[in-house]
């Protein structure tokens, strides 16, 4: 080290560490120390819960899929999701025969409690992958949030992903949701850094967005978004590199070419994804595959396999369903076009709200944050209106793009220049904190304080807001340790096996009424969306303990 070197780099005390490098450490240790309480969490949320309804049906795809090269099961879905799945049951020898004849619910049961296997294993195998992807898409988070704000701000955005309820809650699960989130969320950050180095990040940025289309089809809104922004990334990365402001024809014509790009390499994921399944994309119908009429039928123009183009009709007979709702304490028939605003500020921690709010008008008000305002803010409020068009009312998942683009947004309050802004915002990041290790480790059922917490989610929600079946475990411990040899009478809803775990109960809504005495056990979307002999039933009951927040025990006199 040179006389000169020393002098810049050495504070008075010889020998002592630059201060620099004292806070870069503190930084470093700040980021690990986040995500590793978001591992525990995930962790321990995924050891403890039994399956949710729609994870034993991934799980048995993933096992048939990659077994017997087949399509054939879950067409609604593209494979991606579901071979990142199969990379954790990799480590267990589950096998499904080539003659299984059931339906994709039936395998994922066999797959789970006929194979053989300890279905708790086996489930959190298949969680593992999701949980260690969800660390990765904090990191991506973490770094989109500190280009654009600064590393304060990427404390803060990630902050406020590594203590979102909904986050953990459903990265901790074998799903789909996270992962195509978190694929967008990483589309739009590459997209960013293409300003600068459109060669090196506008293919990974195809790839990012191939492998969100590739996870599941709700992010094809998502499509005209991102490419767009492509051409909004290569117009201004020919303005930095000092281009004539009066070539708007050839940066527009660059700028269509780069999304042409950018579409091409995301169309090649998709059809890799299906490769890697079946190499001879064997198509097998799915039974009752409704025909796709009107506007719909121009999917067919689209240049991907035709397995997925199958998985879109059969969204769009879901989509035809009516469905029922429940929303602050009321069912309803058909969808609110409301329900997500609503469930997101049911389900959102009060300090992540106001730094969203916050950070929305920073990110627009603040010269420095402008550019960035439309990579964060324009995909989810895209995603978000196409999402309440939808007739599934079922829960904020759906929404789930919304606590990670909006975490990276919140990270611009810190570019206001206010002398109360370091506290504000420490503050409410510290109310976040404390609402979200309030509510360790019933993560699903949580609500913000202003809605009563965890325990009192299941009155104005339900479904996988709350209760998706994931502690039927925890009602066999309760029944056990509480209620030995006592009568059981159990209205379920989830995918789990109540006999597995040495549940021994009845269905009351087979039995005369008089005949249903002792123990009810419900399951709060159940209560929720009761019928005439149901509800009966529950009048006629004391409630007497809950697990979980999410299944109530009532005394059948």
């Amino acid at each position: 080290m040179t006389t000169e070197t020393a002098r810049e780099d050495v504070p008075p005390q010889a020998g002592a560490r630059p201060p620099g490098r004292w806070r870069r450490w503190w930084f470093a240790l700040a980021v690990v120390a986040l995500l590793a309480q978001m591992a525990a969490a995930m962790v321990t949320t995924a050891v403890e819960q039994t399956p949710t309804i729609d994870e034993p049906v991934y799980v048995g795809a993933a096992v048939y899929d990659l077994e017997h090269h087949s399509l054939r099961y879950n067409p609604e879905h593209p494979p991606l999701g579901k071979l990142i799945i199969a990379t954790g049951l990799a480590f267990a020898d589950v096998h499904v025969g080539a003659a299984f004849a059931g339906d994709q619910t039936q395998l994922g049961r066999h797959v789970l409690y006929e194979s053989g296997h300890d279905p708790a294993r086996l489930l959190l195998l298949a969680r593992l992958p999701v949980i260690v992807l969800t660390l990765l898409f904090g990191l991506v988070v973490f770094a989109f949030a500190r280009e654009t704000a600064g590393r304060a701000g990427g404390l803060v955005a990630l902050a406020l992903y590594a203590f979102s309820p909904d986050v953990i809650a459903h990265g901790s699960l074998a799903t789909l949701d996270v992962p195509v989130a978190g694929f967008l969320v990483t589309s739009a950050w590459l997209l960013w850094r293409a300003r600068r180095r459109p060669a090196v990040y506008l293919p990974l940025a195809g790839l990012a967005l191939g492998a969100a289309l590739a996870t599941k089809m709700s992010a094809l809104p998502a499509v005209p978004v991102l490419l767009l922004l492509a051409v909004l990334s290569i117009r201004q990365a020919r303005r930095m590199a000092g281009d004539d402001p009066r070539g708007t024809v050839r940066r527009l014509a660059l700028g269509a070419a780069a999304a042409v790009a950018v579409a091409l390499i995301a169309v090649a994921v998709v059809w890799a994804s299906y490769l890697a399944v079946d190499l001879r994309l064997h198509r097998v119908p799915p039974p009752g595959l409704p025909a796709a009429d009107g506007l719909r039928a121009l999917t067919g123009l689209l240049p991907l396999p035709e397995p997925y183009l199958d998985g879109m009709r059969v969204q769009f007979g879901l989509e035809d369903r009516v469905w029922t709702t429940f929303l602050f304490g009321t069912q309803h028939v058909g969808s609110l076009w409301y329900y997500l605003p609503a469930a997101l500020l049911v389900k959102t921690p009060l300090g992540t709200s106001a730094l969203w709010a916050a950070g929305a008008v920073a990110s627009v008000a603040v010269p420095r944050l402008r550019p960035a305002a439309p990579y964060v803010l324009v995909p989810p409020a895209v995603l978000l209106a196409s999402a309440m068009t939808g007739s599934r009312d079922l829960g904020v998942r759906y929404a789930i793009f919304v606590p990670m683009f909006l975490a990276i947004a919140a990270a611009g309050v810190v570019a206001v220049r206010r002398r109360w802004t370091p506290v504000a915002v420490a503050a409410l990041v510290v109310f976040t904190a404390v609402s979200s290790l309030r509510t360790f480790p019933y993560y699903l059922p949580y609500s913000n304080e202003a809605f009563g917490g965890p325990a009192q989610t299941h009155l104005r929600l339900h479904d996988s807001n709350v209760d998706w079946g994931q502690d039927l475990g925890r009602l066999a411990d309760r029944l056990r340790q509480r209620y030995p040899g006592e009568r059981v009478w159990l209205v379920y809803k989830g995918s789990g096996v109540p006999s597995f775990y040495g549940i021994d109960a009845a269905d009351p809504l087979t039995a005369p009424a008089d005949a249903v005495r002792g123990l009810l056990v419900v399951s709060d979307s159940a209560v929720a969306k009761a019928d005439d002999r149901l509800a009966a039933l529950i009048r006629g009951s004391t409630p007497i303990d809950e697990v979980g927040h999410s299944i109530t025990l009532y005394r059948r006199p």
